[in-house]
């Protein structure tokens, strides 16, 4: 499912009906048809082994599709080599040549697009702001950090203008710190230079923060792409709602649609009214998904008239700083989580019994996990 649709005529990147196989029996991209717009950020985001790496490669030409064609700027690129296509490349292991300079890496494709040196001089001098990094054009890559390193090899793949850059993994091998500084940093040069990106990455957390749209990759087809509230808000199936943010999972059978919403028995007893998001119709299993920031814990005594309210057991309390988690025995779920305000907490002890309750809106009836 697609949000944010993209027209043909806008596509910067099409992949139009592309399938990979590397053994000729197993799909690892099965039907790929995706558009990605002049100036986008878009995220390839899944699991290992979800296709979405060998659907980069492929866009940059280290991988030749199977079946399909992919278009860049109006024009096939199947058969043209990597260096013809007229795009950067980030990788995660910065893939810079230790014996040249700071400089002298950023200046590499210049050379061998054959750039006059006074033009590539400027150039550099140019990349070397934008990374900021002027003061260290002279060192070698072993003495810079492993920040700085990914400063350079980004400077290197925005140093001639390609039409598009692309991005493998290129922040995994920094520490949390490093890498939610990298994410702000390549973001802000993405809306500066008004770039085109294209972002692959496990972390769902990065893809959040970075991207204008998501595709979420699972046994290499695309289950969702959208814009990141979207994805969150409103995932299209289990798969989705799981992958994105933290989720609470309640099995049930659906009793009746009506009105926008739907009525689930729970298999561990009692009912909830939820939004029918992926269901077929009544009698069906299906599986609710509720965000552990939309939950409330009643306090005891408190009276509560609306539809969901569940009873549910304290297992534990886990203070996070800038919030803390209530984990909890519900309708069969042992780690049922509720996010809660610092100190919050401090009130809820293990086997405590108490209740939860959540809006209908809150809770999104999908396909069973």
């Amino acid at each position: 499912m697609e949000g944010g649709m993209v027209t043909p005529a806008q596509a910067l990147v099409r992949f139009a009906g592309i399938q990979k196989t590397y053994d000729g029996e197993h799909l690892v991209v099965k039907n790929l048809d995706l558009d990605i717009r002049k100036g986008e950020f878009v995220t390839l985001l899944g699991p290992s082994g979800s296709g979405k790496t060998t659907t980069l490669m492929m866009l940059a030409g280290f991988e030749v599709p199977t079946q399909g064609n992919i278009y860049l700027a109006g024009r096939p690129i199947n058969n043209l080599p990597p260096h013809r296509r007229d795009i950067g490349m980030v990788f995660q292991n910065y893939a810079l040549f230790p014996h040249l300079t700071v400089a002298e890496n950023i200046a590499f494709p210049l050379s061998v697009r054959n750039i006059g040196k006074s033009e590539a001089r400027e150039r550099v001098r140019t990349a070397l702001r934008m990374i900021k990094l002027e003061n260290l054009a002279q060192r070698r890559p072993g003495q810079l950090s492993g920040g700085q390193q990914q400063r350079v090899a980004l400077a290197r793949a925005l140093v001639y203008n390609p039409q598009l850059v692309l991005m493998d993994e290129p922040l995994g091998a920094l520490d949390k710190r490093l890498r939610e500084q990298m994410q702000f940093e390549i973001k802000q040069l993405h809306e500066t230079m008004g770039i085109t990106v294209v972002y692959v990455t496990h972390d769902q957390s990065e893809a959040l923060t970075m991207s204008d749209r998501i595709a979420v990759f699972n046994d290499g087809i695309v289950q969702q792409i959208d814009e990141p509230d979207a994805l969150y808000e409103r995932p299209v199936n289990s798969f989705v709602a799981h992958f994105i943010g933290e989720n609470n999972v309640l099995a049930g059978t659906v009793e009746t649609i009506e009105r926008g919403y739907c009525r689930v028995a729970l298999t561990a007893g009692g009912s909830v009214v939820a939004q029918p998001v992926n269901v077929a119709g009544a009698g069906v299993p299906t599986s609710l998904s509720v965000r552990p920031e939309r939950i409330s814990i009643l306090a005891n005594g408190a009276v509560h008239d609306g539809p969901n309210c569940l009873p549910a057991t304290v297992q534990n309390t886990i203070y996070l700083g800038d919030h803390a988690l209530a984990v909890l025995q519900v309708g069969g779920n042992g780690e049922f989580m509720v996010k809660l305000q610092p100190g919050a907490h401090e009130g809820l002890n293990r086997g405590q019994c108490v209740f939860i309750t959540f809006r209908p809106e809150d809770c999104l009836a999908l396909d069973p996990v």
